[in-house]
């Protein structure tokens, strides 16, 4: 299930009729959409709430309390800049897996909007997340422009003692600006060289895309 509207412009963003458009997008009837799901409870056991930003969004955690409802588990895609709500949705046992995005080293996130991005509730989000007992994931997108070895450093520091972090390979055809569209992505060696890197800091890394 996808969300509309974010509080980030990433340039780099597969979804940007969401993010800057999102009433252009009709939106599914709730009733609908629950019946849809329900009919499939035998063929599915999950659903995954992306967007935009699903954080962003204040009809969310009625939302979730309805797919839990049908006993559904949940994933929540997520940028992390709202811990408190993040926080709540975990108080609440409304969530089962989190992958956070982490865009680029957080002292580089005003790169990232249209106006100044506090990115101090990154840290709160990874402390929150740090304790939590649902399963965690850390999800970075490797564009040369804004991730080479020293905002995975920044970023491993971070996410020092976490069991999950992945590297994705830039897809550049469909980022939302478009020069990024013409960017180049990493070699593969130059992206598992830099997971060689990221594993110095977390349990886990996995390489997406290549």
């Amino acid at each position: 299930m996808f969300t509309g509207g974010c509080n980030l412009t990433c340039p780099y963003c597969h979804n940007g009729g969401l993010v800057l458009d999102p009433e252009g997008y009709s939106d599914y009837p709730l009733d609908e959409l629950l019946a849809d799901l329900e009919k499939r409870k035998g063929f599915i056991d999950g659903v995954v709430i992306s967007g935009g930003e699903p954080t962003i969004d204040s009809g969310l955690p009625a939302f979730l309390t309805q797919l839990k409802a049908l006993g559904f588990q949940i994933k929540l895609d997520s940028n992390g800049l709202l811990p408190e709500v993040i926080a709540d949705l975990l108080e609440r046992n409304l969530l089962d897996y989190v992958a956070i995005d982490l865009k680029t080293a957080p002292s580089r996130y005003g790169e990232l909007h249209n106006h100044p991005v506090n990115s101090e509730p990154l840290r709160r989000t990874v402390e929150l997340l740090s304790q939590a007992t649902v399963e965690v994931e850390y999800r970075t997108t490797c564009i040369p422009e804004l991730v080479g070895e020293a905002e995975i450093d920044e970023i491993g520091d971070l996410l020092k003692g976490a069991p999950l972090w992945v590297l994705q390979q830039y897809v550049a055809e469909h980022a939302m600006v478009k020069e990024w569209q013409e960017l180049c992505a990493y070699a593969p060696d130059a992206l598992r060289a830099l997971a060689t890197r990221a594993g110095h800091y977390v349990e886990e890394v996995q390489i997406r895309g290549l």
